[in-house]
């Protein structure tokens, strides 16, 4: 029999662990599921859960993370050609996933009902879903950007996105409270007519004119391997551009540095957070949701230069002289020829690193 090392324990108990927690929290739902269940069902003790989860929440996050990356790809490439069709197909793929009224209570596909009761009833937890979710809308406005929209005024769609999101997320909660209310074909219809609106959107970051350009500093770049979340892809992080390191309180202010730089310049938002254990998740829970929905309404090709990693480790945000994290971080770095060249720290920092690179 072969024995496994340390590490490939860990992760053999921890698979055991997501595992039993699925079957407990399907079958009683987050609130009545035990720790102590889950402990029996995987046959380990309570220690053993809890040394690779800190909390019953962080549990289920994981899982649901672990749900949405396991989800299969669409069967078709996207075919959209305008905004409002895009947003239709996003809205499509969105509302598929949400359980059906003669399913039962216990399905798995009711796995997320719990999932935005337990967001609220925490704002430890609400407010970097906040930022998660504002940079779910920047990424899906970008995308619309690049598509046609017949009666479009304004460049910008970040606002479009805002409103599609409420109402997919809306959807979901009434899909939980009262299954079979509403039409979801409706749903989807509305958020294609979203594409018409005009909202006045325009990109005006008021406090640009009083941050501090980016410091020359000259520091060699060497980052370890990671993944881009946004692609599910290895990253290649050995291009010019900016890399912003951002805590979950400041992941929208990574619409400074795409809207600032140069479009061949690579832009990557290295996430980390101070409660890796609880909040890792669901950030990967809500990047692995938004890449799901995307892949099935916008061609590769219109999808941002944006890159997301991960960090939960902060690994990379050290190769980036960042060496202690919280979710109030905020640090750009400007990378050419494989050095660091320029850093902003702080408030407005994406936007300085970034227009350091215009001419």
């Amino acid at each position: 029999m072969v024995r496994l090392s340390r590490a490939q324990m860990q992760e053999h108990n921890r698979a055991k662990v997501l595992a039993a927690a699925r079957d407990e929290l399907t079958e009683r739902g987050f609130r009545d599921a035990k720790i102590d269940q889950i402990a029996e069902r995987a046959e380990l003790t309570r220690g053993a859960v809890y040394s690779n989860f800190p909390s019953k929440r962080a549990l289920y996050f994981a899982v649901l993370a672990q749900e949405a990356e396991q989800a299969a790809d669409p069967e078709h490439p996207p075919t959209a050609r305008t905004a409002g069709a895009a947003l239709g197909d996003f809205a499509r793929a969105w509302m598929a996933q949400l359980p059906l009224a003669v399913e039962d209570r216990h399905s798995a596909s009711r796995l997320g009902r719990d999932l935005l009761p337990e967001i609220v009833s925490d704002e430890q937890v609400s407010q970097p879903f906040s930022q998660l979710t504002s940079l779910s809308a920047i990424l899906l406005g970008l995308c619309l950007e690049q598509l046609p929209s017949p009666v479009r005024v304004a460049s910008r769609m970040v606002r479009v996105a805002e409103i599609a999101l409420t109402t997919l997320h809306g959807a979901g909660q009434l899909a939980a409270a009262a299954p079979g209310f509403g039409e979801p074909f409706a749903v989807v219809r509305a958020c294609e007519q979203l594409a018409e609106l005009d909202l006045d959107d325009t990109w005006q970051p008021a406090h640009l004119p009083h941050i501090a350009p980016a410091r020359p500093t000259d520091r060699r770049w060497t980052p370890p391997a990671m993944t881009d979340a946004l692609r599910d892809k290895p990253a290649r992080l050995d291009h010019d551009g900016v890399l912003a390191v951002l805590g979950l309180h400041r992941l929208a202010a990574i619409e400074e540095a795409l809207r600032a730089a140069p479009p061949d310049s690579a832009v990557t938002a290295v996430l980390v957070t101070g409660n890796p254990g609880e909040l890792g998740p669901l950030a990967r829970l809500t990047i692995t949701g938004l890449r799901n929905c995307l892949s099935a309404a916008v061609a590769p090709s219109a999808w941002p230069r944006l890159r997301i990693i991960h960090d939960e480790s902060g690994e990379l945000a050290a190769a980036a002289g960042v060496s202690a994290v919280s979710d109030a971080t905020e640090t750009a770095v400007r990378i050419q020829d494989g050095r660091i060249v320029a850093r902003a720290d702080g408030y407005g920092a994406c936007h300085a690193a970034a227009s350091d690179l215009l001419p």
